[in-house]
C-alpha cells in the first residue's frame, strides 16, 4: 500500500515536473511571508513544572519586581591602569554619565547605581558587589522587561551606546547578560554554507555529475526554507529553545541530502536500465521512497519521545525539529522527482542512455565510451573491494569482533565523568564582549558574580522571617555574599540576590543549591504557611540537567525497547534486534566518550577552536541518542535487508553477509560521509552548544558507519551462524506478519513488481534465483547495461531476448521480446 501511494505521487510529480516546483515555490515563499508576519524569537525558557527553581520564578513574578525579566551587565573598568573609581573623580564622573545613559535607554526598567555608592563609600560599594574590592571593576546592572516586549533594536541601542561611550571616555566598557544571549544573531549560518558544500563534494564524487550534485542540494534548501520559516511561525506562538533553529538545520540538511542521495542513485539505478526519467523518476519514489518514509518516520518518533523528560522548552524543542525532518521527507517523495525529471537523461550513468526508436520501432541503448567504461570499471572495482573486506572479516570474525568492541568501549569510558551543565559566556571566544565582561566580574568578584542565585520567599506576614533568613543563607560556607534583600509590600514576597564563592558552571555550585534547599531554608521556614524557593539561572540549569539526568535512563530504555519490537518484526528474529541494540549502545556510547574527552578534559578543542572547558549541556545527550537512534536505525535497515534477501536466497550465513554488506556498503558510507561533512561543518561555530551537537552527531555517524556496519555487523553475524534468524514458534505466532523490504536500497535486486507497476515484471521475482552469469559478465559482452545492474524485479533479458545485428537487446516497454 505505502509504495502503490508513493509510486502515484512520485510519478504525478515526474509526469507535471514543474507543477510539482511551482507548489513548492509557492510553499516556500508562503514560508518567508509567514516568518517575516506572524513569526517570533528564539527563548529559552530552562524550567519545568514542579521544580524547585519554577516556583521561585513564579513568586518572583506575582512580586512584580521585574527581576523576572531579561538582564544585561555593563561592566566598566579605567582604560588607566593605576587609576579606580574610589580615588579617582573623573572615572567616577565617567561612571555616572555611563549609567545615566544607560538608564534613558528604550524598555530599561531600571539599573544599579555604582558611582553613587562609591559616594556612599568604600564598604557600602563593596557590599552591593557593584564595585570590586581594589575600586578597579565597576558592575552596571540592568533590568529590561520580559522577552516579548524586546526586540533585536533593544540590544542594538545598547551596544551602540557602548561603542559611542567607547570613543568619548576613558572607560573600557564590556558588555553581557541574557539580553545578549536572546537576541545575538545564530553563527549557524556558516555551518550551514560550509555543509552545503562539503556536501556538494561528496555527491559529485559519488555521482560524477554537477547535475546529480545538484539536485539534492537544491531540494535540501527548498526543505530548508519551508521547515524553518514553519519553525519561525512556531516560535511566534510558543517558546522555542534557541538551540532549535541551529539543530534544525543541521538535522534537516543532513537528513534531506541523505534521503535525496538513496532516491536518486536508484533513480540513475533505472536509467541505467532504460526507463525514461519520468518512469525512472516514479519507480525510484516508490522503492527507495519506503526505507526514506521509514527512516524519517523512525527519528521523527524518536525525536518526539523526549516528551518523556517533561521539560516543555525540550518538547517543543523537538517538535520543531521534527517538522523539519518531515518537511525532507515530503520533499524527497514530491519535489525531488520533478527534479529528476527535469534533468531528463544526464542523470544516467556516464556514457548510458536510450535514444527514442521511431514508431514502431523499439529503443536502442547506446554503449558507453571508453572514458564512461573506466568509470563503470572502478564503480565495480569499489564494490569488488568492499566484498573482499567483508571476506576478510568474514574469516576472521573473533579478532575483528573483540578489537572493534574493544575500541569503542575505550571510547566510552570518559563517559563515566560525565558532567552536565549550560556554557554560560565564559566558554565564548575571547573575541566576544560577553566573554571579556564575564571574565572581569570574576577578576573583580569572584566566579560566582556570574551565576547569581535568586531566593524567593513568601513572607507570610513574618517579617522577622526575612532577618533570620538573610543570615541563615550567608552562614552557609558557599555562599559570597548576599545583595539587599527586596520586599515587596503588596504581596509580602521577599526576593535575595545570592553570589556563590564557585562559578556557575561547577559542581560545587550545585551542591550550594542542593544544601540551601535541603538544610538552610527548612528550618528558617518551619512548618507555618510561609515558604521559600531557590531560583535563578544557575539553579534552573541544575534542576533543568538533574531531571533530564534522571529521565534519561527511561527515555532509551523505551527507545531501544521500540527498535527491538520493530526490528523483531521485519526481520523475524530474536539476536538480530538484541544485537542492533548492544551495537547501537557501543557507538553511541563512543560518541557521548568522545565529548566528554573534547569538552570537559579538553583534548583537541583547540581544532574546534575550543577555548576552555565546558561541561555537556544537560539535554545533548537525550537529544543526540533521539537523532542518532533514527540515523542507525535507517543504517541497519537498509543493510540488514539486504542480508536477510540474501540469506533467504541462498540459505548460506556467511554468503549472505558477504553479498548483503558489500552491496549496500558504498551507498551506506556515502550516506554517512555527507551527513558527518555537514555536522563538522557546525562543530566550527563559536556557540559551545552547536559545536557539541555538531562533533557529537558526526562522531556517531562515522563510528556507526565503518566500526559498526563494516566490522562489528559482519563479525557478530558470522560467529552468530543461522541463530541470527531465529525466532521461536510461539512468538512467530504472536508476531503479525509483513514483507521485510523496506530497507531496500540502490543496488538490491528485491522489488516486488506488482508494487512498481512496471509491465511484464513477474510476480515473485524478488526471490529469484541469484543470475551468477548475470553479475560476472565481462565487458566483451553484447549487453548494454553495467555488469551486475539487471532491472531489479524483471527477468534478466540479456539470459532470455533474443538479440538485434547491432549488438543490442530488443525491448517494448521495459518488456522482454
Amino acid at each position: 500500500m505505502l509504495s502503490t501511494a508513493l509510486s502515484r505521487l512520485g510519478t504525478s510529480a515526474a509526469r507535471h515536473p514543474w507543477r510539482a516546483v511551482a507548489v513548492w515555490l509557492l510553499a516556500a515563499v508562503l514560508a518567508i511571508v509567514a516568518a517575516w508576519a506572524f513569526g517570533g524569537r528564539t527563548a529559552d525558557a530552562m524550567s519545568a513544572p514542579g521544580l524547585d527553581s519554577q516556583r521561585a520564578a513564579e513568586l518572583i513574578e506575582r512580586a512584580g519586581t521585574g527581576q523576572d525579566g531579561m538582564t544585561a551587565q555593563v561592566v566598566v573598568t579605567p582604560v588607566d591602569k593605576g587609576v579606580t573609581f574610589f580615588d579617582d573623580g573623573a572615572a567616577r564622573t565617567a561612571l555616572r554619565r555611563v549609567q545615566t545613559e544607560v538608564r534613558r535607554l528604550p524598555h530599561v526598567v531600571g539599573t544599579t547605581n555604582p558611582a553613587e555608592a562609591v559616594n556612599s563609600g568604600r564598604g557600602a560599594s563593596v557590599h552591593g558587589d557593584l564595585v570590586s574590592s581594589d575600586g578597579r571593576i565597576a558592575v552596571i546592572r540592568v533590568q529590561y522587561p520580559d522577552q516579548s516586549r524586546l526586540s533585536t533594536k533593544d540590544l542594538h541601542a545598547l551596544v551602540g551606546l557602548g561603542d559611542r561611550l567607547r570613543g568619548e571616555l576613558p572607560l573600557r566598557i564590556e558588555m553581557g547578560g541574557s539580553l545578549f544571549s536572546a537576541f545575538s544573531d545564530a553563527d549557524g549560518g556558516v555551518g550551514e554554507l560550509i555543509g552545503l558544500l562539503a556536501a556538494a563534494a561528496v555527491l559529485f564524487l559519488a555521482f560524477g555529475s554537477l547535475v546529480a550534485a545538484a539536485l539534492p542540494i537544491g531540494m535540501a534548501l527548498f526543505g530548508l526554507t519551508v521547515g524553518g520559516g514553519t519553525m519561525t511561525v512556531l516560535a511566534g506562538m510558543t517558546e522555542i529553545p534557541t538551540f532549535a533553529p541551529v539543530l534544525g538545520a543541521m538535522v534537516g540538511l543532513g537528513v534531506g541530502i541523505d534521503y535525496a542521495l538513496f532516491v536518486l542513485a536508484r533513480h540513475r539505478e533505472y536509467l541505467a536500465h532504460g526507463l525514461q526519467p519520468q518512469d525512472a523518476a516514479g519507480r525510484a519514489v516508490a522503492t527507495a521512497g519506503r526505507p526514506v518514509v521509514f527512516a524519517g518516520g523512525t527519528v521523527v518518533v524518536s525525536i518526539l519521545g523526549m516528551a518523556v523528560a517533561n521539560v516543555p522548552f525540550l518538547t517543543v524543542g523537538a517538535v520543531a525539529v521534527s517538522i523539519v525532518v518531515l518537511v525532507m521527507v515530503v520533499a524527497s517523495v514530491t519535489l525531488l522527482p520533478a527534479f529528476l525529471c527535469v534533468a531528463g537523461p544526464r542523470l544516467a550513468p556516464a556514457g548510458w542512455f536510450v535514444q527514442p526508436g521511431r514508431a514502431g520501432r523499439p529503443r536502442r541503448f547506446i554503449r558507453p565510451g571508453r572514458s564512461a567504461q573506466r568509470r563503470t570499471t572502478a564503480d565495480a572495482s569499489s564494490v569488488s573491494g568492499w566484498r573482499r573486506w567483508i571476506a576478510h572479516v568474514n574469516r576472521h570474525p573473533v579478532p575483528y569482533a573483540v578489537g572493534a568492541a574493544g575500541l569503542l568501549l575505550a571510547a566510552a569510558v570518559p563517559v563515566l565523568g560525565l558532567r552536565v551543565g549550560l556554557p554560560d559566556d565564559g566558554s565564548l571566544p575571547r573575541s566576544r564582549t560577553e566573554r571579556r565582561a564575564y571574565d572581569l566580574v570574576a577578576e573583580g568578584f569572584g566566579p560566582g558574580a556570574n551565576g547569581p542565585l535568586v531566593i524567593a520567599a513568601d513572607l507570610a506576614g513574618d517579617r522577622g522571617m526575612l532577618d533570620r533568613l538573610v543570615s541563615a543563607v550567608a552562614g552557609d560556607p558557599g555562599v559570597s555574599s548576599i545583595a539587599p534583600a527586596r520586599v515587596d509590600p503588596a504581596t509580602g514576597i521577599a526576593t535575595l540576590v545570592v553570589f556563590p564563592t564557585t562559578g556557575p558552571q561547577e559542581q560545587a555550585t550545585a551542591d550550594t543549591v542542593d544544601r540551601l534547599r535541603a538544610d538552610v531554608l527548612p528550618p528558617v521556614v518551619g512548618r507555618g504557611p510561609a515558604r521559600a524557593h531557590v531560583g535563578g539561572a544557575a539553579a534552573s540549569l541544575s534542576d533543568v540537567g538533574q531531571r533530564t539526568s534522571h529521565r534519561l535512563p527511561v527515555f532509551v530504555a523505551a527507545v531501544l525497547a521500540l527498535s527491538c519490537v520493530l526490528l523483531m518484526l521485519v526481520f523475524r528474529s530474536v539476536l538480530v534486534p538484541l544485537k542492533a541494540v548492544l551495537l547501537n549502545l557501543l557507538s553511541i556510547g563512543a560518541a557521548y566518550g568522545i565529548l566528554v574527552a573534547v569538552f570537559q578534559w579538553g583534548w583537541g578543542g583547540a581544532l574546534i577552536g575550543l577555548e576552555t572547558t565546558v561541561p555537556v549541556v544537560s539535554f545533548i545527550p537525550m537529544f543526540l541518542f533521539a537523532i542518532l537512534f533514527g540515523l542507525s536505525m535507517d543504517y541497519e535497515v537498509f543493510l540488514l535487508s539486504r542480508v536477510h534477501e540474501e540469506y533467504l536466497r541462498t540459505g548460506d550465513n556467511s554468503t549472505a553477509i558477504v553479498r548483503g554488506v558489500s552491496s549496500t556498503a558504498r551507498i551506506i558510507t556515502s550516506a554517512a560521509l555527507i551527513m558527518v561533512a555537514v555536522f563538522l561543518s557546525f562543530a566550527v561555530t563559536e556557540d559551545p552548544s552547536t559545536k557539541m551537537f555538531g562533533l557529537g552527531l558526526a562522531t556517531a555517524i562515522f563510528i556507526d558507519a565503518t566500526v559498526v556496519r563494516m566490522v562489528l555487523v559482519p563479525a557478530t553475524m558470522t560467529l552468530l551462524g543461522r541463530a541470527n534468524w531465529w525466532l521461536p514458534g510461539w512468538l512467530d505466532r504472536l508476531l503479525p506478519r509483513g514483507r521485510a523490504d523496506i530497507g531496500a536500497t540502490a543496488g538490491t535486486r528485491a522489488e516486488p513488481a506488482a508494487q512498481t507497476g512496471t509491465a511484464g515484471a513477474r510476480p515473485g521475482a524478488a526471490e529469484a534465483p541469484f543470475n551468477r552469469r548475470s553479475t560476472e559478465r565481462a565487458w566483451a559482452s553484447p549487453s548494454p547495461h553495467p555488469p551486475g545492474n539487471e532491472l531489479p524485479g524483471e527477468p534478466d533479458c540479456d539470459s532470455h531476448a533474443p538479440r538485434g545485428g547491432n549488438g543490442t537487446r530488443n525491448e517494448v516497454h521495459g518488456r522482454c521480446v
